[in-house]
């Protein structure tokens, strides 16, 4: 069964080669008309000038005779009141004169001729002596026929294309995120599949994203919410300080994971950072490391970035190196060709090369550690989330005296750039 669009184009298509058709007919026939004109003219003057009007009956009659013998036709030559003057070959029946041309028994063609002095000369012959009539409409619906089945597989090939592309669009509308629709060519249709499945990949992307997201921070919400819950509960039957301490502790832990998790989320949907600043990596990573009393040192590097996310990004850093790695640590910031390298180094045990490329995953929890010791949660997540939004990478060394190393390379700024 065809469907709604190529019928709509294939029928488009007939509609328009008929359309032209039948006004290529109606010129063509119209001119036909003029030229007939014109030849039926022309054929009066050439009679008249071989038989003139001052030629006698004699004359007449050897002229005609000759001519129905060259053209092998019956010849008659009539005076103004349709009486016979000269006559060649067999004779023509008088009623003829009422029929201008028209065509005999069999194969012959009659042809009457007015002459200007009022003579009339009929012809009866095998060939008609004018241009041979060729019926133009015939030609140009055998062109339109071709035309038409040439046109069938093109149409077709278009329409199927594009209904392949509304059935995987229809099925992708239906949750079905991994359907695709084929990429073959180079036209508009393909562009528009190429940009459907990059669409596509993005929002499959960003929706494995959340549910993984979701399911384990709904993971991870549970134990700072029961250990809250214990405190609360503990703190009603016997109130101290040390209770309510706990109780702060992990509603302060509630809050920067949902804070973590919002950030995330934010930024899934962030392709490009804007308003960005021009900021000193080394003075921004000082302060940070005297909050968290880290030492650092270095070269000032100036990047253009938005300062609070880079902010959070080396803090977050610098809070793994102290919770999951061991004293002393250190940060250090360096320029190398056209990038800022941020370096922050512990000396605990390390990250096995294994699970070396899995750190960066939100919430990832390495093999063999106890959920009461936590895993990273989003730590490390954000910051190759935000290192990505600025144009850099993070990635994980292994120092050779042991100990774990994260290093963050930032694009340095070329020009300067407004502060806003």
């Amino acid at each position: 069964m065809r469907s709604r669009l190529f019928l709509k184009i294939y029928l488009t298509l007939l509609a328009s080669l008929a359309a032209v058709a039948v006004a290529s007919a109606a010129f063509v026939w119209l001119g036909q008309g003029e030229e007939e004109s014109g030849w039926q003219s022309q054929r009066a003057r050439f009679v008249a000038a071989l038989i003139p009007p001052d030629m006698d009956n004699r004359t007449v009659e050897a002229t005609i005779e000759r001519f129905s013998r060259a053209f092998d036709a019956d010849i008659a030559v009539y005076d103004p009141r349709c009486r016979l003057i000269a006559s060649g070959g067999s004779p023509i029946p008088r009623d003829i004169l009422d029929q201008p041309w028209r065509h005999g028994p069999g194969n012959f063609h009659t042809m009457v001729t007015e002459l200007p002095d009022g003579r009339t000369v009929a012809a009866r012959m095998e060939r008609p002596l004018r241009p041979s009539g060729r019926n133009p409409l015939a030609y140009l619906a055998l062109i339109a026929g071709v035309i038409g089945l040439a046109a069938y597989p093109v149409v077709r090939h278009l329409t199927r294309r594009l209904e392949r592309l509304r059935v995987g669009v229809d099925a992708w509308g239906k949750g079905d995120f991994v359907v695709r629709v084929p990429e073959d060519g180079s036209d508009e249709v393909a562009a528009v599949a190429k940009s459907f499945n990059r669409a596509a990949d993005q929002v499959e992307r960003l929706i494995k994203s959340h549910r993984a997201l979701l399911a384990n921070a709904s993971h991870e919400l549970r134990s700072p919410l029961a250990r809250l819950r214990m405190a609360i509960d503990l703190y009603e039957q016997a109130p101290n300080d040390d209770r309510k301490q706990e109780i702060i502790r992990n509603l302060s832990e509630l809050d920067t994971l949902i804070e973590e998790i919002l950030l995330a989320s934010r930024l899934d949907h962030v392709e490009k950072l804007d308003a960005l600043e021009s900021v000193d990596l080394l003075a921004l990573v000082s302060e940070e490391g005297a909050r968290n009393d880290v030492e650092v040192f270095g070269m000032p590097a100036i990047v253009a970035c938005d300062a609070r996310l880079l902010r959070r990004l080396v803090r977050n850093l610098l809070q793994n190196a102290l919770h999951h790695g061991g004293p002393p640590v250190t940060a250090a910031v360096a320029q190398a060709d056209d990038a800022a390298i941020l370096r922050v180094r512990d000396h605990g045990p390390g990250i096995a090369d294994s699970e070396r490329h899995r750190v960066f995953e939100p919430f990832y929890r390495p093999s063999g550690r106890s959920e009461a010791a936590g895993g990273w949660g989003l730590g490390l997540a954000l910051v190759r989330q935000i290192a990505e939004r600025h144009g850099g990478a993070v990635s994980y060394e292994s120092p050779p005296d042991g100990g774990a190393c994260f290093v963050v390379t930032l694009p340095v700024q070329s020009k300067p750039v407004r502060d806003r």
